[in-house]
């Protein structure tokens, strides 16, 4: 009997994931096509000159206990021995079967084999600190309403903040209509102001007036003001030192798993192993056209990047984690006009890095965390200063130390969140990174004469945008849904801002409907909006 082929378009984590689920648990053979020359996605970790970028940063952390075994299947925790076989009550994973391969069953015990290559194959327990920039002062994120939040914002602005708060916890909620209405509802008008606004539309570039409320729904459902003050209290009695953390809502968690290497250490794993149990990975090999007949996908056109030669090649199997747009746009023969209108105008969010290397920062570090050179421990940094385009600020050497080639330096990551196209985008590398070296110094992070380097990265189409046509979005689900053998899956593939986990998810799922001969595709978008999903 002739093998089944299923093919993925798309090597980010949903379509590596797929890839390593369809060889873990059936017998038909992954193919996938990328576009670019690289696995991972916007999960792709970036080396340039030896220090590491990782493009938007990516926490490895999921309330989903079955992602969190996932990823220590391929990357063990470091100081955690590897998983006997019969503890996992399953089909030995391939990652466990590589170590076996590799290191002999005498080391299974073993996280680290003498190899020092090999010893780069971990995970970290990272402590996790993100801060708030703003009034050139630092506030935790989330806001805690704690001395130093006070006393930053000063009493008259911190009684407006309390009353408008009083004010929309006594009133009845409005509908929520907009993403504004969102966070009015749950924090108050003058806490929206101060804090939500104008940052959110540093983000997406338009008023929150105009995003729909799902994104909120998605990215920040289970946080308020009480969980944040009960955090607050609680933290400073807990000794739990547990990775899990379930019932700590997400925006609120204290550590999290990171691999030593960056997040693109992960799926460069999971693309070799793969490829070593008989799936194919076809780099620069861009999917163009998708062929049909009737509610059955037959097969697809592939361009080669390198040379523009066209082929296609046919398959039982479809996943696509390519944007919607894209996908809509590809399909032969007559698509209704009106699911044409909904692809054409979705929208997205674009994404620019700027490395920059630096002997040191202005900025010292004034917490109780110890840190080497007195850095500031921050992975993230949110800045909402209103008199620059910055919108966020990452410190790599806090994610791993072993993200930066020489330790005394400092190496950040400053993103800008733009539109294709636009001028922050066509800006030429020179001038774009003296831009972002100017409004670094003009806040007060950085002294010019401390950079030693820079390297700027543009990533199209990283967030799918919850305005433009979003609204009549379900005409593109239906349209694709019909497609009996068609999944999409990943950020892009459903135009959801689905965190790694989630899109994890979708392609787990979308393999166990194939297992089971659920023709439903309901479970995949239920992902992300049940409450055990969601990002809190």
């Amino acid at each position: 009997m002739k093998q089944k082929t299923a093919i993925i378009i798309g090597a980010g984590p949903a379509g590596l994931t797929a890839a390593y689920e369809l060889i873990d648990k059936t017998d038909i053979k992954p193919i996938i096509f990328e576009a670019t020359e690289s696995t991972g996605g916007i999960s792709k970790t970036v080396n340039y000159k030896g220090n590491r970028i990782d493009i938007g940063g990516h926490r490895f952390f999921s309330k989903s206990d079955r992602i969190m075994q996932w990823w220590q299947n391929i990357l063990p925790l470091q100081g955690e021995p590897a998983k006997d076989d019969r503890e996992l009550g399953r089909k030995v994973p391939l990652a466990h079967q590589y170590l076996k391969r590799e290191l002999g069953s005498q080391n299974l015990e073993r996280l680290d084999p003498p190899d020092p290559e090999k010893t780069d194959k971990v995970m970290l327990n990272r402590s996790r600190l993100s801060r708030i920039f703003f009034l050139r002062k630092f506030f935790d994120y989330p806001v805690s309403l704690n001395f130093n939040t006070l006393s930053n914002l000063g009493i008259k602005r911190t009684v407006k903040i309390g009353l408008s708060y009083i004010k929309s916890s006594l009133n009845q909620i409005k509908p929520e209509n907009s993403l504004e209405d969102f966070f009015i509802n749950r924090f108050g008008e003058e806490l929206y102001h101060t804090f939500f606004k104008d940052y959110t539309e540093k983000v997406w570039g338009v008023s929150c007036s105009e995003i729909k409320s799902d994104w909120g729904s998605q990215r920040v459902k289970g946080l308020s003001i009480k969980k944040t003050i009960f955090h607050a209290i609680s933290k400073n009695f807990s000794r739990n030192s547990s990775i899990s953390q379930k019932k700590v809502e997400t925006s609120l968690i204290s550590q999290f798993m990171y691999p030593k290497l960056g997040p693109g250490q992960m799926w460069d794993e999971v693309a070799r192993i793969i490829t070593e149990n008989g799936g194919e990975i076809h780099y620069g090999n861009q999917v163009i056209g998708i062929e049909y007949i009737d509610q059955n996908i037959q097969g697809v056109r592939v361009k080669d990047t390198s040379n523009g030669f066209v082929k296609s090649v046919k398959g039982d199997y479809f996943f696509s984690s390519m944007p919607v747009k894209d996908l809509i746009n590809s399909f032969d023969g007559d698509v209704p006009p009106e699911v044409q209108k909904v692809a054409k105008g979705l929208m997205y969010r674009d994404f620019i890095t700027v490395g920059l290397l630096l002997r040191k920062l202005k900025i010292k570090n004034q917490t109780k965390i110890k840190t080497i050179n007195d850095l500031v421990p921050d992975n993230w940094i949110y800045v909402q200063e209103r008199d620059v385009k910055l919108g966020r600020l990452q410190i790599f050497n806090n994610w791993s130390p072993y993200m930066v080639k020489d330790d005394k330096n400092v190496w950040m990551g400053l993103e800008y969140f733009c539109n294709e196209g636009d001028e922050l985008w066509n800006m030429d590398d020179h001038k774009f990174a003296d831009y972002a070296i100017k409004e670094l110094v003009n806040i007060g992070i950085i002294n010019e004469e401390d950079v030693i380097d820079w390297v700027i990265i543009r990533v199209p189409k990283t967030y799918p945008a919850y305005f433009g046509t979003y609204d009549h979005f379900p005409v593109i689900r239906e349209f694709t849904d019909n497609f009996e053998n068609l999944f999409l899956v990943g950020r892009n593939g459903m135009h959801r801002y689905n965190n790694m986990d989630h899109s994890m998810l979708t392609a787990i799922t979308a393999v166990e409907n194939i297992c089971q001969g659920i023709m439903s595709k309901d479970n995949l978008w239920m992902i992300n909006e049940e409450e055990d999903y969601h990002e809190e």
